[in-house]
């Protein structure tokens, strides 16, 4: 089990809820945290396989 943090949950709830891929910019709006944060939350959870990305846009892997 991958320990997320408060920023990973974020990211997590934002990409489930949307449906769809999200580049960085819209996660970090519509989740509320700073570009920066979000983008070391993307790469932390790209890294664990929990997340892939396509043409800049992040999404959700099913498991």
């Amino acid at each position: 089990m991958v320990k997320l943090n408060k920023v990973d949950e974020a990211v997590v709830a934002t990409l489930k809820s949307a449906g769809k891929g999200l580049t960085l910019a819209e996660i970090a709006e519509k989740s509320g945290e700073s570009e920066k944060k979000v983008f070391k939350s993307l790469r932390k959870l790209f890294e664990k396989e929990m997340i892939g990305c396509e043409n800049r846009k992040y999404k959700l892997i099913s498991s």
